[in-house]
């Protein structure tokens, strides 16, 4: 019996070690294991970072168009009004050629400085334009 006594002893001396070993193998195991969760968790808060900073600047880019397109829709409904009164003007008198025609008259007559003298024939052009825009309509 002393015999299997001793037997039984170092058995369990074995297994002693072989649990302190175990644990310690878990251990670091564990310690791995969070150091490898904590990497993760780092690389996903940084990725969800990048994220929220690439969807705010998508929405900044967004409402820029939006509000580039609302300015130009603004721009073109204004310059569309004007074309269609200088087209009424045009077409329903002859107002602005009568007005230019009186001008280049009173440029003739009186002492008139040089640049209302350049400034006519440009307005003539302008009439001209416009008449050939609203006519092309």
């Amino acid at each position: 019996m002393r015999v299997d006594g001793l037997i039984l002893k170092d058995e369990l001396r074995v297994c002693l070690r072989s649990k302190r070993s175990l644990s310690q193998w878990l251990c670091e195991t564990e310690t791995n294991m969070l150091a490898i969760i904590s990497k993760y968790q780092e690389e996903l808060n940084l990725a969800t970072a990048h994220e929220h900073k690439v969807a705010g600047e998508y929405a900044r880019v967004y409402a820029e168009k939006e509000a580039r397109g609302r300015v130009i829709d603004s721009l073109h409904q204004e310059a569309t009004m004007w074309m269609d009164r200088f087209a009424l003007t045009l077409n329903g008198s002859q107002e602005l050629p009568r007005l230019l025609a009186k001008a280049k008259a009173m440029a003739d007559t009186y002492s008139t400085p040089e640049e209302i003298h350049e400034l006519l024939p440009y307005c003539q052009h302008m009439i001209d334009l416009m008449a050939h825009i609203i006519r092309s309509r």
